[in-house]
């Protein structure tokens, strides 16, 4: 039937491309590396170094996990096709629809991957440690950046990662000030990275009686969350720690003791606070991990090679400076300033439908036809 043919021969064209694929991820050779790394992991001394032991089973991890989701693709990319030629053959319409489905899904995902070869950066596999600012303007960017925080939260929850909240303070009567999030995942960072700078809101504002429209201002900032194998010096006489009673959404151990921590490096002005762990002692050891990973992620950016030179490029979350616009009044949209990319469906987006504007984003940096942002 010329339905089905259509469809099998749309995959079938495919075939290529799946096979460019599986060489630009390198299936094949991760698998040997793979295989060399359960042979480790196999020796009877493998346990006597157990730093080296850690970091040969989070690489086997990691390749599994490649490996894992290029034979989901291809898999059911075989699925789809085999339903496709007996649905054919039955002449059976009532499996067209799940037929356009498969390949419809089979495309998605091949260009999610697809687009997973770009991200080659030393720490794009790394998870990510996305932090909230709110702009000039109380409770309109302070409601503005809770809304920023959701967006993200759904964004992590959609792709499978785990979200986790590190650190959240509070508006003044509405939305927070500032907030910190965990996203785990693989290639977390690679995909977000490119969300880092200032997001403008237009909208009407749900706290102006006359009904006026407003805009706001929040930042967001984007890091790699550095692990124990990136080795990086920080001295305890360029830090202050300052212990505080947590407060905001931290759940049952909010206000019982002075457990949360505020972390200054002095030479570079980064601050980094955690609250939402069980102890002060587990709060003071995530802080380090941010502190580490934030002054590696400026070292990438900057290519500075000393921390003593480390200084935060910071621009003002205002006019100008916006890498993104959302606008709710006087109609909808989402468009990116970098790539072009705009979304009418702003619900959506504000649902934590990304996709586009990253995908858009990696396309372009890609082919060096970034905006003067970059």
């Amino acid at each position: 039937m010329i339905q089905f043919e259509e469809l099998a021969l749309t995959l079938k064209n495919m075939q290529g491309d799946m096979k460019e694929l599986s060489d630009a991820i390198g299936v094949e050779p991760m698998k040997q590396e793979i295989q060399r790394l359960e042979q480790q992991s196999a020796a009877p001394d493998f346990w006597d170094d157990m730093e080296n032991s850690q970091k040969v089973l989070q690489r086997a991890s990691a390749l599994k996990g490649k490996v894992a989701a290029y034979e989901a693709i291809y898999s059911d990319y075989e699925d789809t096709l085999t339903l496709i030629e007996l649905a054919d053959e039955m002449e059976d319409l009532s499996l067209l629809e799940e037929a356009k489905e498969g390949v419809a899904r089979v495309q998605a995902n091949y260009e999610s991957q697809k687009l997973s070869t770009l991200l080659t950066g030393e720490f794009d596999a790394k998870n990510a440690i996305l932090t909230f600012h709110a702009g000039a303007g109380g409770t309109e960017a302070q409601d503005w950046a809770e809304m920023l925080f959701r967006m993200y939260n759904r964004w992590g929850e959609r792709h499978g990662f785990k979200v986790k909240t590190l650190d959240y303070l509070d508006g003044d009567g509405a939305g927070l000030k500032s907030a910190t999030i965990l996203i785990e995942g693989l290639n977390a960072y690679g995909y977000l990275k490119c969300e880092t700078g200032v997001h403008r809101l237009v909208r009407i504002s749900p706290f102006d009686s006359s009904g006026r429209r407003h805009t706001s201002f929040a930042s967001l900032e984007v890091m790699p969350e550095i692990t124990d194998d990136v080795q990086i010096d920080i001295r305890s006489d360029d830090l202050k720690v300052d212990t505080y009673r947590s407060g905001g959404a931290g759940g049952q151990h909010v206000n019982k003791t002075e457990s949360a921590v505020r972390i200054t490096h002095i030479p570079s002005g980064i601050i980094v606070a955690c609250q939402n762990e069980r102890s002060q002692h587990q709060n003071r050891e995530v802080c380090m991990k941010m502190l580490k990973s934030k002054l590696v992620e400026i070292k990438e950016r900057e290519h500075l090679d000393r921390i003593e030179d480390i200084k935060g490029v910071q621009k003002e979350i205002g006019w100008g400076s916006q890498i993104r616009s959302y606008v709710f009044m006087p109609y909808t949209m989402a468009k990116d300033h970098r790539t072009g990319f705009e979304m009418g469906n702003i619900n959506a987006v504000m649902d934590g439908d990304l996709d586009g504007f990253i995908n858009a984003y990696l396309k372009a940096q890609s082919l060096g036809k970034l905006g003067d942002f970059e």
